[in-house]
């Protein structure tokens, strides 16, 4: 569900609303993917009330994480979507729903370490993410900052830039 616009604070920016039952996108590169899943599995508690939503293998080994989790003490698992792999176009569609309101949290636990043959597309969600304004962590303290947050089990407006000028602009062809 697109975050929906609640007030006008000037010409260029706007609040959206972020709900109290967060979407969290939630990404890693191959040699950060076992990171992750130890954080989460750490910290599983902070997402049953919340709705994961994954790049392909990542998804995976966090459902498998979560559920065992869960199953282990008796809670129903929170929603996982899985979407394609980041190379196959799933960091395209992770950014396609920040862009639509569909992502509140970003999570994105990448490899400085290894060049990526789909570096542009990480460039690209990276900088969606600071587009629209969302929490994101490209790291283990990060991530440790965004859900030890009070904010992270509240609803929250962050300030968006209204970007209608650039969007009408007149451009001479």
């Amino acid at each position: 569900m697109p975050a929906k616009v609640i007030g006008i604070i000037s010409p260029f920016t706007i609040f959206a609303d972020m709900k109290q039952k967060k979407n969290i996108g939630l990404v890693a590169h191959d040699n950060r993917k076992k990171d992750l899943m130890e954080w989460i599995s750490y910290n599983w508690r902070q997402f049953v009330s919340h709705k994961l939503i994954c790049t392909g293998t990542t998804g995976k080994i966090i459902a498998e994480a979560l559920n065992e989790k869960c199953e282990e003490n008796g809670i129903i698992p929170p929603d996982i979507v899985c979407l394609k792999s980041g190379p196959l176009g799933g960091d395209q569609q992770i950014g396609a729903l920040i862009a639509d309101g569909g992502i509140d949290i970003l999570i994105f636990f990448w490899d400085p370490m290894q060049p990526q043959p789909h570096e542009v597309d990480v460039k690209a969600l990276l900088r969606i993410a600071v587009l629209y304004n969302i929490p994101t962590a490209s790291n283990r303290s990060t991530a440790d900052f965004i859900i030890s947050s009070q904010l992270f089990h509240e609803k929250y407006e962050p300030i968006i830039n209204d970007y209608s000028t650039y969007m009408h602009r007149n451009l001479e062809i």
